[in-house]
């Protein structure tokens, strides 16, 4: 229980709840007043687009060892908790989750999430939220390359009132390619491709881009105050939990 507030006491309250250092500052009897701490509801939203196919490992493998990861202390937490994979909409949910004992079911689940579609974020938060949902914490694991940006995305969270925690998953290949010469670029969500001459040059300027794609969602999070951790795919997922519960937001 945590405190809430004070009033008088009246004969029949509950004397275990009495404030003896006010009784002794005030003369009077004080009543400490608490409310119930309610299990926390845990959204984990697992991006499973084609481009999460991409590294090695793959960044859909990482997303699913992370995700199992914070399932499982949610789970330890007594919170309830869910797993939602999204693409172009939601692709499939597993209902909420409570108790150590569920770890398993919900490891089958992941295990089960197949890589496939563009990235619709905005659509797919929109298409959950608009159910009636509690608020919470929402967990959104994804490499965040969306065409129509995921910081509208973000706002659909946002505007329900949940707590928001990023985790931004990008493999070295994406970071740094070691890409040479003439090339048939084919994106791996929508199929279009361009042929290009790749130069030392141009591997620069798209290294500028990446970075400051990845700032942008960086700065987003912070002027909401949303949680954030970007990482990439041969980073140990352990060390990429700690940092997640460094900054404070996971555990209530």
């Amino acid at each position: 229980m945590e405190f809430a507030d004070y009033r008088a006491y009246v004969a029949g309250d509950d004397f275990r709840h009495l404030d003896w250092k006010a009784y002794l500052r005030l003369n009077r009897l004080i009543l400490k007043l608490f409310e119930e701490e309610e299990d926390l509801p845990i959204y984990f939203f697992v991006d499973s687009s084609q481009s999460m196919s991409y590294g090695n490992p793959s960044k859909l493998d990482y997303a699913r060892r992370v995700c199992a990861a914070l399932c499982y202390i949610g789970l330890a937490n007594l919170d309830r908790v869910n797993v939602i994979s999204f693409a172009n909409g939601i692709k499939s949910e597993m209902p909420p989750q409570r108790g150590k004992g569920r770890i398993f079911k919900i490891f089958r689940f992941l295990m089960e999430i197949t890589p496939g579609g563009e990235t619709h974020a905005r659509a797919s938060f929109k298409t959950y939220c608009t159910e009636t949902r509690r608020r919470g914490l929402a967990v959104v694991i994804s490499d965040m390359f969306d065409g129509n940006g995921f910081e509208s995305a973000l706002d659909i969270l946002r505007h329900v009132r949940h707590d928001i925690f990023v985790i931004h998953i990008a493999s070295h290949e994406e970071i740094d390619p070691m890409l040479r010469g003439e090339l048939q670029l084919v994106d791996s969500e929508n199929n279009v491709s361009r042929e290009i001459t790749i130069t030392p040059s141009l591997l620069a300027a798209y290294r500028a881009e990446f970075n400051k794609y990845c700032e942008a969602i960086e700065s987003y999070c912070g002027k909401y105050q949303l949680g954030y951790a970007r990482t990439v795919t041969d980073f140990p997922f352990e060390e990429l939990v700690l940092k997640v519960f460094r900054q404070g937001r996971f555990l209530k």
